[in-house]
């Protein structure tokens, strides 16, 4: 085994020793909570809202790749989609139920991701807040029409 001596390699930019002349970097802490503090950050929305994209992500997953394969491989693939076929599959409460169940997660999982990324980036409280009003209105508005189509549905129209 070779050995080498450390005066031989020099240490340049983040791998060089700390000490007087390199100090360390400082890492801030956390804002500590004050009287001022949101509600909504008082509470454990936060862990919920983590504990949801987990399990969302997960119920997602299995729902949208049993979507895919029942519709593009087992029915014979995607030639076959039309509004008849839609019509068909919408006529089962069974289609409804998962069709919406996944307009729903999708929908949440994703406003909740943008939800996360507009309060780790909006640096004003007036910004963040129009930026979250702006994304509850087109979820809750997306939802609503999706959920609207799927049980008003009306295959005989002309």
């Amino acid at each position: 085994m070779a050995t080498t001596e450390s005066s031989s390699v020099e240490l340049t930019g983040s791998s060089a020793g700390v000490g007087p002349e390199n100090p360390a970097p400082v890492i801030e802490p956390p804002r500590a909570r004050t009287g001022k503090t949101p509600r909504a950050s008082r509470t454990n929305f936060e862990m919920h809202g983590w504990l949801f994209m987990r399990l969302s992500g997960i119920v997602l997953v299995v729902l949208v790749i049993g979507h895919l394969v029942l519709q593009l491989v087992l029915d014979g693939g995607v030639q076959k989609i039309n509004f008849a076929f839609v019509a068909g599959r919408w006529a089962s409460p069974f289609w409804q139920v998962w069709d919406l169940t996944m307009l729903w997660l999708a929908m949440l999982h994703g406003a909740n991701g943008l939800r996360t990324i507009i309060n780790d980036y909006a640096e004003r409280d007036t910004t963040r807040f129009w930026l979250k009003m702006l994304l509850w209105t087109a979820t809750v508005f997306t939802v609503l029409l999706g959920t609207l189509v799927i049980f008003t549905f009306d295959p005989n129209i002309r």
